[in-house]
């Protein structure tokens, strides 16, 4: 999938279109292209487009360690399409004004040499506070109701009243099973030492009125 220019209207519309059925811009986990998309917005999205602030939270909250590691592909571009990257920034103009032909190389050494001195310094504090990576999972739920005089809406309501430390509720969407009938397919991501699937499914089947039974149609390590 690709979009226009994020930081115009019409691009983050598109976008938040797509991200009403989907948790990120390529498959079922986050990957190197949601950090594309990522790095074009810049900052969370003001206005009427809640998919795209739900989703910009939930890249937000991993670290820079963990985007790091997400393999595939940048976001692929749609024939036609503007990249979403921004453009590189142009070159300052020349100023002869400001160069000094007579300046001390003994002074630029050892000035360069205090900069990156102080670089190696501040890396190496910042990688010795580095956290430990959380482990986390992205699943796939199937809710299944009891007939097609369910209320799916109701249904869904319901399943994202279900709050737990370590668990984010992502997009979900209504898939045909015969018969009239409906299942809720719903996404979210949880921390593994935090959130049991097992209990989250407990849970889900308590709402007896609605439930009939829930599956994971697909659980995936971040």
């Amino acid at each position: 999938m690709a979009f226009g220019d994020v930081k115009t209207p019409q691009g983050l519309k598109e976008l938040n279109n797509f991200l009403a059925n989907s948790s990120y811009i390529s498959g079922y986990t986050p990957s190197k292209a949601d950090l594309s998309v990522f790095d074009a917005l810049g900052k969370a999205p003001a206005g009427d487009n809640a998919h795209v602030a739900r989703w910009y939270r939930h890249i937000a909250s991993f670290e820079a360690g963990e985007r790091s590691a997400w393999t595939g592909a940048p976001l692929p571009q749609l024939a036609g399409g503007k990249p979403t990257v921004a453009a590189p920034a142009k070159p300052a103009a020349d100023d002869d004004d400001d160069v000094d032909l007579f300046g001390s190389d003994d002074e630029e050494d050892a000035e360069a040499e205090r900069i990156k001195q102080e670089r190696v310094a501040a890396y190496a504090a910042k990688k010795s506070k580095k956290p430990a990576l959380i482990a986390k999972s992205s699943v796939l739920l199937d809710v299944k109701p009891w007939d097609d005089e369910t209320d799916m809406k109701e249904m869904e309501a319901n399943v994202r009243t279900i709050v737990m430390d370590g668990l984010l509720w992502g997009a979900s969407k209504l898939v045909p099973v015969g018969y009239g009938i409906n299942k809720l397919q719903i996404m979210c991501v949880i921390e593994d030492e935090k959130v049991s699937i097992d209990l989250l499914q407990e849970k889900l089947e308590e709402f007896e009125d609605f439930v009939q039974s829930v599956d994971i149609a697909a659980f995936n390590k971040i």
